[in-house]
């Protein structure tokens, strides 16, 4: 990870604009291999499947029922900026839905009580995963995981290991399902459309990318990860920069539940948890794009790519996918871990060449 104290010499060797570079070398499979696999997806399934190009076969399919890996996946980089894991994000999102389908179908209070009340629990819940992480020094992913379970607990106490009967209302629905805007695409016959939720999932990106890029948050994040006792001396509060992390990954995974309320009106024991590895592996995938390092846009690309190629392969082998898909992501996961810890390699041995080639510099300016 980049920090602030960056050296200026790695910056320039890092610079995709720099001008000793190639335009190869700036376009590596490396920096961009998402993009490469994504347009290898549509040049293939594009040929072998007729629908796969379709607006109402797959395009409008993937793009909009994805926000919510989307979203979580989100969830999921911003604490991980910090080197802090959360895989409650899934149980998390699963709670945020159950509780605005049980105060909305069982209660006289009004829906917008229940969405307050439902993000309420999932910020003391990133609360909770916080100060377990920072106060009582427990491992991310452990701390997390068993808080995972914790609330996947919750729920099945909560909605008694049954359905809750009920639609939400069509006024609240409303938030998610009308559409930004709509034509029909001339000469196919078909509507082109994308709902308010993706609007939601676009500014969401938005607002993180803009967070970890361009404010010193998202920089004292990236220090906190990158080298924490550097960060520290250099004045961070680096646990609260942790625990922040935390606490805003459960405000996303809970606003992930309500977009997903407002998608499908209902409340279903298949939603959250079977969300969270797409997401990581979407994350870790975007992790070797463009940067070297977590970031959103990597993040962006990855989640569509894992996508459509899921979804070619569904159309391509639709008895096989129940199988395919999780192989498919999880030689993802495999793949990017290993490109990141190249990336890695590379960095640092470059690191570690300009600190000798300017040890060698003052040495010869002394002799000299």
């Amino acid at each position: 990870m980049e920090t602030p104290e960056t050296p200026a010499s790695e910056k320039k060797i890092d610079d995709l604009s720099s001008p000793d570079r190639s335009i190869w070398s700036r376009l590596g499979f490396d920096r961009f291999s998402a993009l490469y696999v994504l347009v290898l997806f549509f040049f293939f399934f594009g040929i072998t499947e007729d629908s796969f190009l379709m607006w109402n076969g797959s395009l409008e399919f993937v793009l909009t029922d994805k926000v919510i890996v989307l979203m979580l996946a989100l969830a999921f980089l911003v604490p991980l900026t910090t080197e802090a894991f959360d895989l409650s994000i899934g149980a998390i999102a699963a709670l945020s839905l159950l509780i605005v389908n049980k105060i909305a179908l069982e209660t006289d209070l009004p829906q917008g009580i229940g969405v307050l009340i439902a993000m309420g629990a999932c910020l003391v819940i990133g609360w909770i995963n916080g100060f377990i992480v920072v106060k009582l020094r427990v491992n991310s992913f452990i701390a997390t995981l068993g808080m995972s379970q914790v609330v996947a607990a919750i729920i099945r106490n909560i909605h008694d290991g049954g359905q809750i009967n009920g639609e939400l209302s069509d006024t609240y629905r409303s938030f998610g399902k009308g559409d930004i805007f709509a034509f029909d695409w001339p000469g196919t016959g078909s509507e082109i459309a994308l709902p308010w939720y993706f609007l939601y999932g676009l500014i969401i990106t938005i607002i993180v990318y803009y967070v970890l890029e361009h404010t010193p948050v998202g920089r004292h994040m990236f220090a906190t990860g990158g080298n924490p006792e550097a960060a520290r001396l250099s004045g961070i509060n680096t646990d609260r920069i942790t625990w922040g992390g935390l606490v805003a990954s459960a405000a996303l995974a809970g606003f992930a539940g309500l977009v997903y309320s407002f998608k499908v009106g209902i409340y279903t024991t298949s939603f959250g948890s079977p969300l969270l590895f797409p997401a990581v592996a979407a994350v870790f995938f975007g992790a070797s794009q463009l940067r070297g390092r977590p970031n959103v846009w990597g993040t962006v690309i990855a989640v569509y790519t894992l996508a459509f190629g899921i979804k070619g392969i569904g159309l391509r082998y639709p008895r096989e996918i129940s199988w395919l898909q999780p192989m498919f992501e999880g030689l993802t996961l495999l793949i990017a871990v290993a490109i990141a810890s190249r990336q890695l390699v590379i960095k640092v041995k470059k690191r570690k060449d300009s600190s000798e080639n300017a040890a060698a510099n003052v040495e010869a300016e002394s002799d000299s």
